[in-house]
Protein backbone atom coordinates (compact mmCIF):
# COMPACT_ATOMS: atom_id res chain seq x y z
CA UNK A 1 0.00 0.00 0.00
CA UNK A 2 1.41 3.38 -1.08
CA UNK A 3 0.85 6.27 1.30
CA UNK A 4 -1.40 8.91 -0.28
CA UNK A 5 0.31 12.27 0.22
CA UNK A 6 -2.95 14.19 -0.15
CA UNK A 7 -4.51 12.21 2.68
CA UNK A 8 -1.37 12.74 4.70
CA UNK A 9 -1.61 16.53 4.24
CA UNK A 10 -5.23 16.37 5.35
CA UNK A 11 -4.21 14.39 8.42
CA UNK A 12 -1.52 16.94 9.35
CA UNK A 13 -4.01 19.79 9.06
CA UNK A 14 -6.37 18.07 11.51
CA UNK A 15 -3.57 16.89 13.81
CA UNK A 16 -2.10 20.40 14.13
CA UNK A 17 -5.48 21.99 14.92
CA UNK A 18 -7.24 19.05 16.61
CA UNK A 19 -10.42 20.37 15.03
CA UNK A 20 -11.99 19.01 11.84
CA UNK A 21 -13.98 22.17 11.11
CA UNK A 22 -11.00 24.54 11.29
CA UNK A 23 -8.83 22.11 9.31
CA UNK A 24 -11.51 21.86 6.60
CA UNK A 25 -11.70 25.65 6.36
CA UNK A 26 -7.91 25.89 6.05
CA UNK A 27 -7.90 23.21 3.33
CA UNK A 28 -10.91 24.74 1.53
CA UNK A 29 -12.85 21.49 1.50
CA UNK A 30 -16.11 20.42 3.12
CA UNK A 31 -15.85 18.92 6.60
CA UNK A 32 -17.65 15.67 5.65
CA UNK A 33 -15.20 15.16 2.77
CA UNK A 34 -12.26 15.71 5.13
CA UNK A 35 -13.68 13.20 7.61
CA UNK A 36 -14.02 10.63 4.82
CA UNK A 37 -10.40 11.15 3.77
CA UNK A 38 -9.17 10.67 7.34
CA UNK A 39 -11.23 7.48 7.73
CA UNK A 40 -9.80 6.22 4.44
CA UNK A 41 -6.26 6.94 5.66
CA UNK A 42 -6.96 5.06 8.90
CA UNK A 43 -8.18 2.12 6.84
CA UNK A 44 -5.09 2.28 4.62
CA UNK A 45 -2.83 2.22 7.69
CA UNK A 46 -4.90 -0.20 9.74
CA UNK A 47 -4.76 2.12 12.73
CA UNK A 48 -6.95 4.68 14.45
CA UNK A 49 -5.32 8.12 14.31
CA UNK A 50 -7.77 10.20 16.35
CA UNK A 51 -10.13 9.75 19.25
CA UNK A 52 -13.35 11.72 18.89
CA UNK A 53 -15.78 12.35 21.73
CA UNK A 54 -17.85 15.16 23.23
CA UNK A 55 -14.67 16.66 24.70
CA UNK A 56 -13.09 17.12 21.29
CA UNK A 57 -10.44 15.50 19.10
CA UNK A 58 -7.17 13.96 20.31
CA UNK A 59 -4.34 12.05 18.68
CA UNK A 60 -3.85 8.37 19.41
CA UNK A 61 -0.36 6.94 19.88
CA UNK A 62 -0.44 5.94 16.20
CA UNK A 63 -1.54 9.46 15.28
CA UNK A 64 1.30 11.06 17.24
CA UNK A 65 3.78 8.75 15.51
CA UNK A 66 2.39 9.59 12.07
CA UNK A 67 2.51 13.33 12.82
CA UNK A 68 6.17 13.03 13.82
CA UNK A 69 6.99 11.20 10.58
CA UNK A 70 4.76 13.24 8.28
CA UNK A 71 6.76 16.48 8.34
CA UNK A 72 9.99 15.17 6.80
CA UNK A 73 8.03 13.04 4.32
CA UNK A 74 5.92 15.92 3.03
CA UNK A 75 8.92 18.23 2.98
CA UNK A 76 10.81 15.68 0.90
CA UNK A 77 7.94 15.55 -1.60
CA UNK A 78 7.96 19.34 -1.85
CA UNK A 79 11.71 19.26 -2.43
CA UNK A 80 11.31 16.77 -5.29
CA UNK A 81 8.80 19.09 -6.98
CA UNK A 82 11.16 22.06 -6.68
CA UNK A 83 14.13 20.15 -8.08
CA UNK A 84 12.12 18.78 -11.00
CA UNK A 85 10.87 22.28 -11.78
CA UNK A 86 14.42 23.66 -11.79
CA UNK A 87 15.65 20.79 -13.98
CA UNK A 88 12.78 21.30 -16.43
CA UNK A 89 13.90 24.90 -16.85
CA UNK A 90 17.33 23.76 -17.94
CA UNK A 91 19.07 25.42 -15.03
CA UNK A 92 21.92 23.95 -13.00
CA UNK A 93 21.72 25.69 -9.66
CA UNK A 94 22.72 25.01 -6.07
CA UNK A 95 21.02 27.04 -3.35
CA UNK A 96 23.12 27.41 -0.20
CA UNK A 97 21.47 28.48 3.03
CA UNK A 98 23.42 30.49 5.58
CA UNK A 99 23.03 32.01 9.03
CA UNK A 100 24.20 35.49 9.99
CA UNK A 101 27.96 35.75 10.37
CA UNK A 102 28.77 32.72 8.19
CA UNK A 103 30.34 33.62 4.82
CA UNK A 104 29.44 31.34 1.91
CA UNK A 105 31.95 32.60 -0.65
CA UNK A 106 35.08 30.56 0.32
CA UNK A 107 33.30 27.24 -0.25
CA UNK A 108 31.33 28.63 -3.21
CA UNK A 109 34.53 29.61 -5.03
CA UNK A 110 36.10 26.22 -4.39
CA UNK A 111 32.92 24.51 -5.59
CA UNK A 112 32.59 26.67 -8.71
CA UNK A 113 36.18 25.85 -9.67
CA UNK A 114 35.00 22.25 -10.14
CA UNK A 115 31.53 23.12 -11.46
CA UNK A 116 31.79 26.32 -13.53
CA UNK A 117 28.41 25.55 -15.17
CA UNK A 118 26.51 25.55 -11.85
CA UNK A 119 25.14 28.80 -10.42
CA UNK A 120 25.50 29.04 -6.63
CA UNK A 121 22.72 31.10 -5.05
CA UNK A 122 22.45 31.99 -1.36
CA UNK A 123 19.43 32.18 0.93
CA UNK A 124 19.45 33.46 4.48
CA UNK A 125 17.88 31.24 7.13
CA UNK A 126 16.73 32.01 10.66
CA UNK A 127 16.94 29.66 13.64
CA UNK A 128 13.32 28.51 13.32
CA UNK A 129 13.32 27.70 9.61
CA UNK A 130 16.79 26.33 8.96
CA UNK A 131 15.61 22.69 9.22
CA UNK A 132 12.38 23.17 7.26
CA UNK A 133 14.12 25.03 4.42
CA UNK A 134 16.51 22.11 3.99
CA UNK A 135 13.79 19.48 4.18
CA UNK A 136 11.38 21.11 1.74
CA UNK A 137 14.05 21.95 -0.83
CA UNK A 138 14.10 25.74 -0.57
CA UNK A 139 17.84 25.32 0.00
CA UNK A 140 19.97 22.40 -1.16
CA UNK A 141 22.65 22.63 1.53
CA UNK A 142 22.88 24.94 4.50
CA UNK A 143 25.33 26.36 6.99
CA UNK A 144 23.52 25.93 10.31
CA UNK A 145 24.17 26.73 13.93
CA UNK A 146 23.42 24.16 16.62
CA UNK A 147 21.11 23.28 18.20
CA UNK A 148 18.89 22.21 15.30
CA UNK A 149 16.30 19.48 14.98
CA UNK A 150 18.37 16.93 13.05
CA UNK A 151 15.39 14.72 12.14
CA UNK A 152 15.67 13.93 8.43
CA UNK A 153 19.01 15.74 8.08
CA UNK A 154 22.67 14.83 7.68
CA UNK A 155 24.64 17.32 9.77
CA UNK A 156 28.42 17.61 9.43
CA UNK A 157 30.42 19.74 11.91
CA UNK A 158 32.74 22.28 10.25
CA UNK A 159 34.19 24.53 12.96
CA UNK A 160 33.46 26.10 16.33
CA UNK A 161 33.67 29.73 17.37
CA UNK A 162 33.48 31.49 20.75
CA UNK A 163 30.13 32.71 22.02
CA UNK A 164 29.80 36.30 23.18
CA UNK A 165 27.30 37.85 25.55
CA UNK A 166 25.39 40.84 24.20
CA UNK A 167 24.81 43.58 26.79
CA UNK A 168 23.20 47.03 26.74
CA UNK A 169 25.88 49.72 26.44
CA UNK A 170 25.15 50.95 29.97
CA UNK A 171 25.32 47.53 31.60
CA UNK A 172 27.61 47.08 34.61
CA UNK A 173 29.67 44.50 32.64
CA UNK A 174 29.78 46.35 29.30
CA UNK A 175 33.32 46.96 28.10
CA UNK A 176 34.89 44.19 30.21
CA UNK A 177 37.62 42.16 28.55
CA UNK A 178 35.94 38.95 29.68
CA UNK A 179 33.15 37.70 31.97
CA UNK A 180 32.04 34.35 33.36
CA UNK A 181 28.66 32.66 33.51
CA UNK A 182 28.57 33.41 37.23
CA UNK A 183 28.88 37.14 36.46
CA UNK A 184 25.71 36.90 34.37
CA UNK A 185 23.60 34.97 36.88
CA UNK A 186 20.05 36.28 37.24
CA UNK A 187 20.08 38.35 34.05
CA UNK A 188 16.87 38.02 31.97
CA UNK A 189 17.51 36.41 28.60
CA UNK A 190 16.30 37.54 25.18
CA UNK A 191 16.25 34.31 23.21
CA UNK A 192 14.57 32.56 20.31
CA UNK A 193 13.38 29.33 21.92
CA UNK A 194 12.92 27.47 25.19
CA UNK A 195 15.36 27.20 28.07
CA UNK A 196 16.61 23.83 26.82
CA UNK A 197 18.31 25.59 23.88
CA UNK A 198 20.09 28.21 25.97
CA UNK A 199 23.87 28.03 25.53
CA UNK A 200 24.53 28.45 29.26
CA UNK A 201 24.61 25.85 32.00
CA UNK A 202 22.95 28.33 34.35
CA UNK A 203 19.29 28.92 33.41
CA UNK A 204 18.42 32.60 32.99
CA UNK A 205 15.06 34.16 33.79
CA UNK A 206 12.84 34.24 30.71
CA UNK A 207 12.44 37.83 29.50
CA UNK A 208 9.16 36.84 27.86
CA UNK A 209 10.49 37.95 24.47
CA UNK A 210 10.83 35.60 21.51
CA UNK A 211 12.89 36.76 18.55
CA UNK A 212 13.63 35.31 15.11
CA UNK A 213 16.75 37.06 13.88
CA UNK A 214 19.85 38.76 15.23
CA UNK A 215 18.49 42.22 14.44
CA UNK A 216 15.44 41.72 16.68
CA UNK A 217 17.63 40.29 19.42
CA UNK A 218 19.94 43.31 19.41
CA UNK A 219 17.05 45.79 19.44
CA UNK A 220 15.64 44.26 22.63
CA UNK A 221 19.06 44.08 24.30
CA UNK A 222 19.80 47.72 23.41
CA UNK A 223 16.47 48.66 24.99
CA UNK A 224 17.57 47.04 28.26
CA UNK A 225 15.09 44.15 28.17
CA UNK A 226 17.70 41.46 28.77
CA UNK A 227 20.99 39.99 27.61
CA UNK A 228 21.63 37.54 24.80
CA UNK A 229 24.36 35.47 23.16
CA UNK A 230 25.80 35.39 19.62
CA UNK A 231 28.68 33.72 17.83
CA UNK A 232 31.80 35.86 17.56
CA UNK A 233 31.45 36.13 13.78
CA UNK A 234 28.02 37.73 14.22
CA UNK A 235 29.55 40.58 16.21
CA UNK A 236 31.54 41.73 13.17
CA UNK A 237 28.33 42.12 11.16
CA UNK A 238 26.42 44.09 13.81
CA UNK A 239 28.51 46.83 15.37
CA UNK A 240 26.44 49.53 17.09
CA UNK A 241 27.07 52.05 19.90
CA UNK A 242 24.15 51.02 22.12
CA UNK A 243 25.31 47.43 22.76
CA UNK A 244 28.49 45.75 23.97
CA UNK A 245 29.89 42.31 23.13
CA UNK A 246 31.97 40.56 25.79
CA UNK A 247 33.61 37.10 25.63
CA UNK A 248 32.37 34.57 28.19
CA UNK A 249 35.38 32.60 29.41
CA UNK A 250 33.61 29.40 30.48
CA UNK A 251 30.91 29.21 27.80
CA UNK A 252 30.96 26.29 25.35
CA UNK A 253 31.70 27.42 21.76
CA UNK A 254 29.07 27.81 19.05
CA UNK A 255 29.16 24.91 16.57
CA UNK A 256 28.80 25.69 12.86
CA UNK A 257 27.80 22.75 10.64
CA UNK A 258 26.75 22.01 7.08
CA UNK A 259 23.43 20.20 6.70
CA UNK A 260 21.60 18.49 3.86
CA UNK A 261 18.37 16.51 3.73
CA UNK A 262 19.15 12.87 4.51
CA UNK A 263 16.76 11.70 1.80
CA UNK A 264 18.64 13.58 -0.89
CA UNK A 265 21.25 11.96 -3.11
CA UNK A 266 23.11 14.72 -4.92
CA UNK A 267 26.69 14.69 -6.23
CA UNK A 268 26.56 18.51 -6.29
CA UNK A 269 25.58 18.71 -2.63
CA UNK A 270 28.32 16.22 -1.77
CA UNK A 271 30.88 18.27 -3.68
CA UNK A 272 29.79 21.45 -1.88
CA UNK A 273 30.18 19.66 1.45
CA UNK A 274 33.72 18.69 0.45
CA UNK A 275 34.41 22.32 -0.51
CA UNK A 276 32.97 23.55 2.80
CA UNK A 277 35.14 21.15 4.77
CA UNK A 278 38.24 22.13 2.79
CA UNK A 279 37.60 25.84 3.35
CA UNK A 280 36.25 25.67 6.93
CA UNK A 281 39.28 27.39 8.41
CA UNK A 282 39.11 30.20 5.82
CA UNK A 283 35.36 30.58 6.40
CA UNK A 284 35.85 30.88 10.16
CA UNK A 285 38.57 33.50 9.66
CA UNK A 286 36.44 35.50 7.20
CA UNK A 287 33.49 35.50 9.56
CA UNK A 288 35.61 36.95 12.33
CA UNK A 289 37.14 39.74 10.25
CA UNK A 290 34.04 41.48 8.93
CA UNK A 291 34.33 40.17 5.39
CA UNK A 292 31.02 38.39 5.22
CA UNK A 293 28.55 41.13 4.31
CA UNK A 294 30.27 41.89 1.03
CA UNK A 295 30.40 38.21 0.18
CA UNK A 296 26.64 37.83 0.15
CA UNK A 297 26.29 41.01 -1.90
CA UNK A 298 28.38 39.45 -4.65
CA UNK A 299 25.62 36.99 -5.42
Amino acid sequence: MDLDLRKLRYFVAVAERLHFGRAADELHIAQPALSRQIRALEQDLGASLFTRDRHGVALTDAGRQLLADAGPLLASADAVRRRVSVAAGGNRRLVVGFRSGIPVIPAARAFEARHPDVVVDVQRMEWDDQASMLLDGRVDVGYVRLPIDETGLRVTPLYAEPLMVVLPAGHRLAGKEEVTEADLAGEPLVWHAGQDTQPTRRPHPDSGLRVRGVEEKLEHVAAGRGISFVGRSETTFYSRPDISYVPVADLAPDQVCLAVAASRTSPLADDFLAAAQATAEITAECGNHDLGSSLVDER
